[in-house]
């Protein structure tokens, strides 16, 4: 890989204003080729993505997605779906119910969206992922007609940026980088870190926050709290 992309992909974006612009066939495929070659656990391929060109449908989902509009606006708009469906219908016996198979699942999805999204930033694209299609990821999955075995687990909006925000600051590699052993938090260095979120966040939107303040924001509530039983619905994690 040369430097030019790999200083691309170290100065990734979230990218969610979008020129008016289609992406035309031919990088569509390169992005669905990447997609197809991302690695996969025990090749199973337990991954499907649906590309969503209708509005009604993209209006719905925007609706579904606490009204982000560039879900909407975005030139294409893909969900990536754990799938295996079709593992149940080769292998009717299949035991899915087991949570590692969601966790196989889950992570083979990860990583052939992050394969997507490197892919089109490499060929002047931008995007941005849509975690949040999971607040109503029941209506979400019921609009897509998604089979039993199958869940809507991330979406991506994907076009040519027209804005160029700040890189938003990472983790230092001193707190996510171990060698051995896991290590204690580093108060000290999570203090430095917490100054240099809030300094962008300032910068950015001009509001108070930082790293740590973001995390109790994030996590010290109910999250999703109607995901299992969708999941089970689903046929998963049920032992």
């Amino acid at each position: 890989m040369s430097q030019q992309a790999v200083n691309i992909l170290h100065s990734h974006r979230s990218i969610r204003k979008f020129l008016d612009k289609v992406i035309d066939e031919e990088i569509r495929q390169q992005l669905l080729q990447s997609a197809r070659m991302a690695s996969s656990s025990n090749h199973l391929q337990c991954v499907s993505i649906i590309r969503v060109t209708d509005p009604a449908m993209r209006q719905q989902i925007m609706e579904y997605c606490s009204n982000q509009e560039y879900v909407y606006s975005a030139p294409e708009f893909w969900v990536f779906c754990v799938d295996f469906a079709k593992h149940a219908e080769i292998c009717p016996t299949a035991q899915l119910d087991w949570a590692e198979i969601l966790l196989i699942g889950a992570v083979d999805t990860g990583i052939m969206a992050q394969n997507v999204l490197a892919t089109a930033e490499l060929l002047g694209l931008g995007g941005v992922y849509i975690g949040s299609l999971r607040n109503q990821m029941e209506k979400v999955g019921e609009l897509l007609q998604l089979p039993k075995h199958t869940l809507p687990i991330v979406g991506m909006c994907l076009g040519y940026p027209n804005q160029d925000p700040p890189i938003k600051p990472r983790l230092p590699q001193d707190l996510m980088f171990f060698e051995n052993h896991y290590q204690p938090l580093d108060k000290a260095k999570l203090a430095e870190f917490d100054q240099v979120t809030a300094d962008y966040y300032l910068a950015r939107s001009n509001i108070d926050n930082n790293w740590s303040k973001n995390v109790i924001k994030s996590l010290d509530k109910p999250v999703r709290p109607a995901v299992l039983a969708y999941l089970q619905k689903q046929g998963f994690v049920k032992k």
